[in-house]
């Protein structure tokens, strides 16, 4: 009878055990919900290439009271300027020759002097600029005339329905209240807004459009609402129930289409500000389109736009992968279910257009709302890895519009193949970056996309769509690394910066995870060559066979070969460990001994200034523990207590407050929990980044192991 039981009880855990996850109570346990005006509590809506983040009115109402937290932005992958090049500015004027391999190359650079170069870097630098294409908020006014300021917010309950991707707002004004539904259509740049509050009626409710100036500069919060330049709002078209405004500026016309359900009236109040005010309603349904002005679109219902973000949204999170860690019993384990929840919503909207994302994606702008293609690593991976490779494979094509642009680089400097740009723009044209302009680890990134699509889609198409920008990448990898006659091997640099941005360009070589992800590129373009049954270049097998070893000292990898006082120089020890990434963004290579490996994480762990640390740096770090069979160090690297590695209410992590986001945090979270979980090539075991211990129940579903 025991042992008919104990089968019985094996049987029915084992049937526990393979039950799916229930998603919708995974995801849904987490929605958001704000209680008062939290600046650093803004939500947003979107569809991957537009977002729309609001305040605690559900609209942009209160944007300068939010321009310090997360700002009330409004941008699409396809919104941005040029300022006039009035002066002229070539972009030759950026180029600054450093003598590097015993000849001279060019480098674009920010120069110190003369006056003309200054200002055309700093030209090249802002331009072009990814725009804030309007802000949609709230004018409230009073009993007593006044305008309705934040602290006049009474009552407020606001929720993102992760499930649906629509936030309900509600809020009250001397006790009436106003009920606000907010979504985004999941194809078209548009939002749609529902309004429900006597305060229409009373014709105390009006809604805003107001268009802003770009600031030109590192940051653009949206809210500079003054400027020189002579850009135009006009209201194009107007009806009882529609209107569209057209904004022209310098190098971009775009309308904002309104579309209303309900009796209101459209005029314009100021040079780029226009209102919209109901009468005898109670009710008030609003779409707000966004698109080129050579690109008309017609407007959706509130009821399309609601239905689009539901569909949408089911559908996502029904696909891919899934973690559950209810029934863990160490206390981080629902922070980070939390997390991991918050952060493939934020991604899934800032980061899945056609162009690789700034690192504070379609928010507000950092570096002038420039992508650095380093990041799109961390942005992008992730995706591949929960089983959503198509949404990486979104942004890939765009590698091929800026193929002739990375050859032409590598063709000035004198190197073959591709030279991938670093801080750029949605042409593919290279900023002048004095830091940027020497990085390299982004130069092997296109293959370890090409590779997790392969691996997504083992066919010979995929093979064929990707090999040419693949073998490119190799050559130029290839072409870069140094023959040094003296010791027989070849070297990267001087001339290099890497991943830990400390080091002298011109004094720095052998960068140890630069080196591991050469080796492992270009094995791996060695093995498209033979997949395709095409001669494999003699160049490549050398420059593997005799690549520089990882340079070591007292048993532990050096950041470079070149700093031999790595760990004892205290400005060493700060940025990214990147020394790390070596066995945990990469598999083990041949260059890898272990030990040394595990020599080095503790020598890191123990010693690295954590406090001067990027957001993906945690999730890195985690990883490389994950690799090294120490998953309770991975758990306590994921929850370092260090401000760069805040994840707000929201789900944003929080660097400083420049930069208030970081969606590499973000992608770099998903990416360790995806490793965690599935594993990497040669493990067995289910979830081999989580402790055994028990306190730890992990239900993972869907993942794809890493290499």
């Amino acid at each position: 009878m025991k042992k008919q039981f104990s089968i019985i009880a094996i049987l029915f855990s084992a049937s526990l055990f393979a039950q799916k996850i229930d998603r919708k109570a995974l995801v849904t346990r987490h929605n958001v919900q704000i209680t008062a005006i939290d600046t650093l509590a803004s939500l947003t809506v979107g569809n991957g290439a537009f977002a729309f983040t609001v305040d605690a009115t559900g609209l942009q109402t209160f944007p300068k009271t939010y321009q310090n937290g997360i700002p009330l932005g409004t941008q699409s992958e396809w919104g941005w300027d040029s300022y006039k090049n009035v002066n002229g500015y070539k972009f030759s004027e950026t180029l600054r020759d450093y003598k590097q391999y015993g000849r001279y190359i060019s480098y674009t650079v920010q120069i110190k002097e003369p006056t003309r170069r200054v200002e055309a870097v700093n030209w090249f630098r802002q331009n072009p600029h990814l725009l804030q294409l309007g802000n949609l908020g709230f004018e409230i006014t009073k009993k007593d005339g006044s305008m309705v300021q934040p602290s006049d917010l009474k009552s407020i309950s606001q929720k993102l329905n992760l499930w649906t991707g629509e936030i309900e707002s509600y809020f009250e004004v001397e006790g009436t209240p106003v009920t606000v539904y907010t979504a985004s259509h999941q194809d078209k740049d548009e939002i749609g807004v529902k309004v429900k509050s006597a305060l229409l009626k009373e014709k105390r409710l009006k809604i805003s459009l107001r268009i802003p100036f770009p600031t030109g500069d590192w940051a653009d919060m949206g809210t500079k609402w003054e400027g020189k330049q002579d850009y135009k709002s006009t209201l194009t078209e107007k009806s009882k129930t529609q209107a569209v405004v057209k904004h022209v500026m310098d190098s971009i016309s775009y309308n904002v289409s309104l579309n209303w359900k309900g009796n209101a009236q459209i005029k314009k109040t100021g040079e780029h500000y226009f209102v919209l005010e109901p009468s005898n309603i109670d009710v008030l349904e609003l779409s707000c389109l966004f698109a080129l002005a050579e690109k008309p679109v017609s407007n959706s219902s509130f009821l399309v736009i609601e239905n689009s973000s539901i569909k949408g949204w089911e559908q996502f999170w029904k696909s891919g992968a899934a973690v559950d860690f209810s029934g863990s019993t160490d206390s981080r384990a629902k922070e980070l279910e939390r997390r991991v929840v918050l952060s493939q919503y934020l991604t899934k909207v800032q980061c899945t257009g056609k162009v690789p994302p700034q690192e504070t994606g379609l928010t507000y702008n950092s570096w002038y709302g420039k992508p650095h293609l380093e990041m799109h690593w961390w942005h992008g991976v992730h995706f591949a890895l929960w089983n959503r490779a198509d949404l990486l494979e979104k942004s890939l094509p765009w590698y091929q519009k800026v193929f002739d642009k990375a050859k032409n680089i590598a063709k000035r400097q004198g190197f073959e193949g591709a030279r991938w740009q670093k801080m750029t723009d949605p042409d593919g044209n290279e900023s002048p970056s004095s830091v940027g302009s020497f990085l390299i680890w982004q130069q092997p990134h296109f293959i370890t996309y090409a590779e997790l699509i392969y691996r997504n889609k083992p066919e010979k198409a995929t093979l064929d769509l990707y090999s040419e920008r693949v073998f490119a990448t190799a050559d130029f990898i290839a072409s870069f690394a140094n023959y040094d006659a003296k010791k027989d091997r070849y070297v990267l640099g001087p001339g290099v910066i890497p991943a830990q941005e400390r080091f002298k360009a011109m004094e720095t070589f052998n960068p140890t995870y630069e080196l591991a992800y050469w080796n492992w590129a270009l094995k791996t373009a060695i093995a498209w060559k033979k997949k395709l049954n095409q001669k494999v270049p003699e160049k490549w097998e050398t420059v593997l066979a005799k690549l520089s070893p990882l340079p070591i000292s007292d048993q532990v990898y050096l950041a470079t070969e070149s700093a031999t006082d790595s760990y004892t120089n205290p400005e060493f020890k700060t940025d990214h460990p990147s020394v790390l990434g070596t066995f945990g963004m990469l598999p083990e290579t041949s260059l890898l001994d272990k030990k040394i490996m595990k020599n080095t994480f503790d020598l890191v762990w123990n010693t690295w200034s954590w406090d001067k640390t990027w957001g993906w740096d945690f999730p890195m770090t985690a990883m490389s523990a994950a690799r090294l069979q120490m998953p309770e160090k991975a758990i306590d690297a994921l929850f370092m207590n260090v401000t760069t590695n805040t994840y707000l209410k929201n789900g944003h992590n929080y660097q400083a407050e420049r930069l208030t986001l970081y969606l590499p945090g973000n992608g770099g979270l998903l990416t360790a929990v995806a490793m965690m979980c599935a594993g990497w090539d040669g493990t067995n075991e289910e979830n081999p980044g989580f402790p055994k211990d028990g306190t730890w129940k992990v239900k993972s579903e869907g993942f794809k192991k890493f290499f």
